[in-house]
């Protein structure tokens, strides 16, 4: 029975349906104990490009005073955190921190859906791709991101859709599992990727995730409030901790994106 889920999105990246309280009271009824919300966070680009995904900055304010509204409302039925789901952009990851540090984030979920910056000659992860260079920009990308420290856990790590079953698949997903397991990052086993029969979770991936012994997590990626209780599909992902041998941990300890900045 899946009784956390910190991988919970809402209408605010235009592509989730419910409100925000019925995702809370969907969590409640199905017996979650602990709720993460972690929308696609604001981003800070140029020249007057914005992605058609995620929040826009001004929507930040009012997601962080709704969360924490229920979270003081609820505190007595579940535990609730604030988080944002958020790319890996060089170029930009900077300016995205200061556009949220002003907010009590508790944890930032990384889901890499684009190489590069997004912007101009970037791919996006979840098409498919016959190109070296694309799967192992995003492998390297990704590595990235879990050496800023800033990174709670690593969503859908296999979401870049090649499937060419050559080493180099094979190359590029032991480069992101041992820098999991080198910086313990967990690895989401994601409940969408199962519950829409998407091309992820992966079996090339998860029997290496399971060899090098990365620490694995499992996330409901809700963008409905019925899939947060999808224990239908948590059951399936068991199943896939249990024939590749991996070291599931439950629930990922927080790591707050500024704690580091405060010591």
């Amino acid at each position: 029975m899946l009784t956390y889920n910190l991988h919970t999105h809402t209408t605010r990246c235009l592509h989730a349906s419910g409100e925000d309280r019925e995702y809370v009271e969907s969590a409640i009824k199905g017996g979650v104990k602990t709720l993460g919300f972690s929308d696609h966070s604001p981003y800070v680009f140029k020249d007057g490009y914005y992605s058609g995904f995620r929040m826009k900055p001004d929507e930040l304010e009012g997601y962080v005073k709704s969360v924490l509204d229920m979270k003081t409302e609820f505190k007595n039925d579940i535990e609730i955190f604030l988080g944002l789901e958020a790319e890996y952009y060089p170029e930009f990851f900077d300016a995205f921190l200061e556009l949220i540090r002003p907010y009590p984030i508790d944890y930032l979920i990384c889901g890499q859906h684009f190489t590069k910056n997004e912007m101009g000659d970037a791919k996006a992860s979840g098409w498919k791709t016959s190109e070296k260079d694309v799967l192992f920009e995003y492998a390297h990308q990704v590595t990235q991101a879990m050496q800023t420290g800033r990174f709670t856990y690593l969503a859908h790590p296999d979401l870049i859709k090649y499937r060419e079953g050559d080493e180099s698949e094979n190359e590029a997903w032991r480069i992101i599992c041992e820098n999991a397991k080198k910086h313990n990052v967990p690895l989401e086993i994601n409940l969408l990727g199962i519950r829409d029969h998407r091309h992820y979770p992966y079996a090339g991936f998860w029997k290496i995730a399971g060899e090098i012994q990365t620490p694995v997590t499992i996330g409901a990626d809700a963008h409905s409030p019925d899939a947060v209780c999808d224990n239908a599909s948590f059951e399936t992902a068991m199943l896939i901790v249990k024939k590749y041998g991996l070291k599931y941990i439950g629930i990922p300890k927080l790591i707050n994106p500024f704690g580091r900045d405060k010591k």
